[in-house]
């Protein structure tokens, strides 16, 4: 059956696409005689810890108490899909591109963003998602033996952020497109609803190029890209341009100076007091984590640590240590 998938691949995909059938692994692994080694890579993060604990991490709303904010796991979902779609219809490898979307934010911190800037901030090393995401899916995951995903997953995943070189694979140039259109869109929804802006709000040139509603700007710019063709993986100028400019509105009035962030300075304090307790102590981080400062090093272990905690498992943890307890007598 695997095989038939692979000649099947061969016959329906463009020449731009990758083939499963060419995949390479950091270890040699007997191949599955259903499953091409994309889907392999798909199900393996799928079923991941790191994978299950997206959904206790933040998207863009600190914790939210609202049952239809996005967190981090309904983030890599409808990334997915975007990417896809985008995938399908350029006649890509859509396995490949779906493992890339489901696992490109595996590393990353609670509190979104901001404790991924105060990780940065205070080690000594430095500290990036994405990069995290690759160590997580290498290194961590099943008890330190790793998921040996495809280097072509792992490219994916390790250069989806507009800050590094681009993807090697078509697949991974779509997710990486993908993921701001999925974020920019998806993002805009959550501001509504929390009244930290209204649609009234939005650029009104951007609104009538990309659509008044969240599903008619994310149909132009996904048409946008099937369209341009496989050959290079953009939005036109026009597009693209109103893409930025609405990304640039969203950083100004919703990342950055919004009471959406009026907690982020208390999230990066929690963190940074974690880090230097962990540091301190790393006696009192869990058995695995342990295991990773004795082989890797105190450091490597705490950001490991913190890094994969969910929004909630981080508060706990600074409750637990550094707030009293009610006298029950």
């Amino acid at each position: 059956m695997r095989e038939h998938s692979e000649v099947t691949e061969i016959g329906i995909l463009c020449k731009s696409a990758a083939l499963s059938r060419d995949a390479r692994r950091a270890k040699k692994e007997e191949r599955c005689p259903i499953r091409t080694e994309f889907q392999r890579d798909r199900d393996r993060i799928i079923h991941s810890n790191a994978f299950r604990r997206l959904k206790g991490k933040t998207q863009v709303f600190l914790a939210p108490i609202g049952d239809h904010y996005r967190n981090r796991l309904t983030h890599t979902l409808e990334v997915s899909q975007i990417a896809r779609t985008v995938a399908r219809a350029l006649r890509l490898n859509e396995d490949l591109t779906e493992a890339i979307a489901l696992a490109h934010d595996l590393g990353h911190t609670p509190f979104g963003h901001s404790g991924e800037h105060v990780l940065n901030d205070i080690s000594s090393s430095g500290f990036c998602h994405y990069i995290q995401s690759v160590r997580v899916a290498e290194y961590i995951e099943k008890g330190g033996k790793g998921l040996n995903l495809t280097l072509e997953v792992k490219n994916g995943i390790a250069t989806h952020s507009g800050k590094t070189p681009l993807p090697l694979t078509k697949e991974g140039q779509v997710v990486r497109l993908c993921d701001k259109i999925a974020y920019i869109n998806h993002d805009i929804e959550d501001a509504v609803r929390a009244g930290v802006l209204f649609e009234k709000d939005l650029p009104s040139d951007c609104v009538k190029i990309l659509g008044e509603t969240k599903s008619a700007r994310i149909t132009t710019m996904v048409s946008s890209i099937v369209e341009n063709g496989v050959e290079e993986i953009k939005m036109s100028p026009e597009i693209k341009s109103a893409h930025d400019k609405l990304r640039t509105f969203l950083f100004d009035c919703v990342y950055e100076n919004s009471a959406a962030k009026a907690e982020e300075s208390k999230a990066k304090h929690l963190v940074e007091v974690l880090y230097n307790h962990y540091l301190a102590h790393p006696e009192t981080m869990t058995p695995e984590y342990i295991i990773i400062a004795e082989t890797r090093g105190i450091e490597r272990a705490v950001i490991d640590y913190i890094s994969g905690m969910t929004d909630r498992y981080a508060m706990d943890s600074f409750n637990n240590l550094f707030v009293p307890r009610v006298w029950a007598g």
